[in-house]
């Protein structure tokens, strides 16, 4: 299958990069508006490169449309690739509004076209050994949760950007930006979210970013509940931890490990079959798997889990909890 990237930034090198090692897949083509990117990529990886997504499909046709752009650009590039017949690909978040969300529903109802995110998370090894543990019900009944989020974002992040730290751009910040990836393995762990409270601060960045450095919230699951907390305005990026306690023990994310906490003092920790990051290694090492994963649903012709329907809960809490912050009220997520 033929690949082509859009965006050339940071993250694009963790998908080029997962795209060259994948059997069956090339990278042809790259995008990106400030053309010497998309160049410096295509010497890298092989392939044209092109000032315009627009371009780029029409000379190219690639089967795969990677989508590595601002957050604003996600869904108006996306509606367009699907709309001619290509596959796509999409980095978080997913949407920024409840607008946005709508078009890419009807978009993505209109046509046989894949779309998929990349919620890499969910492929990491230690994700996988402790949905399997929760599914066999070994550990007992969810009791509650809780997700951390603790890095570091300072000025120069979002001024020398061009689009971060904008509503318009960004569409949010410490939560739509750093943290989504945590607020949805809490529900991929817990379940349907059925309400959401939260709240927003700019702690350090005062005057100078109009997007959130730290989100609180309070969610509501069927038979349990979970704490969030994400900031980037702590002194270092550390890896994120996410908790679960369960009847027979509490159990702890922390990076690519696991530890199990026992009712009786007993603490274990679980062997992990740790992978190499292709990215940051607070990003978790599933880029690969995701990315493999999509590649394959679209050549067995299978559905991609990580599809707009498999998303939309998370989707719905992430809007529900800006919602609720900005409105000062809790947030039913229930259609």
């Amino acid at each position: 299958m033929k690949a082509a990237i859009v965006g050339c930034g940071g993250i694009a090198a963790v998908h080029a990069a997962s795209i060259s090692q994948l059997q069956g897949a090339v990278l042809t083509a790259f995008a990106d508006i400030k053309k010497e990117r998309a160049e410096d990529f295509a010497s890298r990886y092989g392939g044209k490169a092109y000032g315009s997504l627009e371009e780029m499909l029409e000379q190219e046709k690639p089967d795969v449309l990677h989508i590595c752009t601002p957050h604003y650009l996600h869904v108006p590039m996306a509606i367009y690739g699907l709309t001619h017949g290509v596959h796509v690909f999409m980095e978080k978040p997913p949407v920024i509004s409840r607008e946005q969300l709508a078009e890419l529903e009807k978009a993505a109802a209109g046509t046989d076209r894949r779309l998929g995110f990349c919620f890499q998370n969910r492929y990491n090894p230690s994700v996988i050994k402790v949905k399997e543990l929760l599914a066999s019900g070994e550990a007992g009944k969810i009791r509650g949760a809780r997700g951390i989020v603790t890095w570091s974002r300072g000025k120069e992040y979002y001024t020398e950007s061009g689009w971060r730290g904008t509503l318009a751009t960004e569409g949010g910040g410490a939560l739509i930006n750093q943290s989504v990836h945590t607020m949805d393995l809490l529900a991929y762990f817990l379940g349907t979210p059925l309400s959401v409270e939260a709240g927003i601060q700019n702690h350090h960045l005062k005057g100078i970013i109009e997007v959130e450095d730290t989100m609180e919230a309070y969610i509501r699951f069927a038979d349990s509940t979970a704490c969030f907390y994400a900031t980037t305005a702590y002194c270092d990026d550390v890896p994120p931890l996410i908790e679960i306690a369960c009847e027979d023990r509490t159990i702890r994310i922390e990076d690519l490990d696991v530890t199990y906490y026992y009712r009786d003092g007993r603490v274990e920790k679980p062997a992990i079959d740790k992978k190499e990051a292709l990215g940051k290694s607070y990003w978790g090492c599933g880029h690969k798997d995701c990315i493999a994963d999509f590649y394959r649903c679209v050549r067995e012709e299978e559905r991609f889990p990580q599809d707009l329907e498999g998303m939309k809960e998370t989707i719905l809490l992430m809007l529900g909890a800006y919602e609720s912050a900005y409105k000062g009220k809790t947030v039913e997520l229930a259609e």
